[in-house]
């Protein structure tokens, strides 16, 4: 068997939805989770992916993440709500709150959500995905614990705070913008350490606040922000919409999910949703958004590069292929899982040593 093994799309979810159901988790928020995280594996994100299900769990045994929350939006104005997700998964929280923001969009052509006492949400392209799916545009901001120093500074204290929007397309593809104001999550360096892999030079700073390529290093000091201060002001930002305005942690008071054990998260997330057409007729933003995807993919290609693409694209064409090939789990990843199936009594994940399909 090689060192990486194979799993089918919908067994991954399965094994996912029967792993949280055995730990007490409703069967609709199970399935919740199980969709958010098999998604991000199909589309190539594999730091989100079913690889995160044990942490969670750990924390959930822990009394840190609340496997029943009962989650009820409190209107602020007609186009606007707050949330409590009274510390349960992010995934439901997430969801719950971009269903709301949509709700309101639909009546009144824009609904924003604000969630608080909330745990990692995940790929945050999964509720751009989910209003997107609705056929609306989207903004969705999170705040994360504390990894990154503030241009100039030599201490974490801003975290690599997501930023994800979406802009549904015409005949042509639409906007999926999903990214990280860090030049490496530390997901992606976690993956690495835990695979064997170096990380390349300019990612991150050891304790001693040296360049480094070794992830296990990167870890104990500190992420760089892309683009230097914009990167910075980028991740102050999303901490203003994620955690000051929603009344979540910020300024580095984010809880650390693989280092705090005492204490909840408390995470924030900020959800927009709005009408495409709100300003101009479906019709015309349809057309619109055709010339600008058309222009993009014609524009005057650099040395190196076969084509254009907008983003999302890259992750949609994985998507596609791994829901014939199979998502590939590393050997660790997946004894690890097997291991958390054991102690919950459920069937092992089933897995092959080869892509299922050419």
């Amino acid at each position: 068997m090689s060192e990486r093994v194979y799993a089918e799309h919908e067994e991954a979810d399965a094994f996912a939805r029967a792993l949280l159901t055995a730990h007490g988790v409703p069967k609709k928020d199970s399935a919740t989770v199980a969709a958010c995280l098999v998604r991000a594996d199909l589309r190539g994100v594999d730091t989100h992916g079913l690889v995160r299900l044990p942490g969670y769990l750990d924390r959930m045994r822990r009394g840190l993440i609340n496997a029943k929350p009962k989650l009820a939006p409190k209107r602020a104005s007609p186009v606007a709500a707050g949330l409590d997700g009274q510390n349960g998964f992010g995934f439901v929280v997430g969801t719950r709150a971009m269903a709301e923001a949509i709700l309101m969009a639909r009546k009144s052509g824009i609904g924003i959500v604000a969630a608080r006492r909330s745990t990692h949400f995940g790929m945050a392209a999964s509720y751009v995905l989910q209003a997107l799916e609705a056929g609306f545009v989207s903004l969705v901001f999170s705040n994360a614990s504390r990894a990154m120093p503030p241009w100039g500074g030599k201490e974490a204290l801003l975290g690599t705070n997501p930023l994800a929007a979406g802009a549904p397309g015409g005949k042509l593809a639409p906007l999926l913008l999903d990214m990280s104001p860090a030049v490496a999550a530390r997901g992606k360096i976690r993956i690495a350490e835990k695979r064997g892999e170096q990380i390349p030079l300019g990612c991150a700073l050891d304790a001693d606040g040296r360049p480094t390529t070794d992830p296990a290093e990167a870890l104990k000091g500190v992420v760089l922000p892309i683009g230097g201060p914009k990167g910075s002001g980028l991740s102050m930002l999303m901490d203003i919409f994620g955690g000051v305005i929603s009344g979540a942690a910020y300024a580095g008071d984010v809880r650390d999910q693989y280092k705090t054990f005492d204490r909840p998260q408390n995470v924030g997330h900020f959800f927009l949703a709005m009408k495409p057409d709100l300003f101009v007729s479906k019709r015309e933003y349809r057309a619109r958004m055709d010339t600008l995807v058309g222009r993009v993919r014609a524009c005057p290609k650099a040395e190196g590069f076969d084509e254009i693409l907008m983003p999302g694209e890259i992750e949609s064409r994985e998507e596609e292929r791994r829901r014939k090939c199979g998502i590939p789990y590393g050997l660790g990843e997946v004894e690890v899982l097997q291991k958390e199936a054991e102690r919950a009594g459920i069937a092992h994940l089933e897995v092959s040593g080869e892509p299922l399909a050419a």
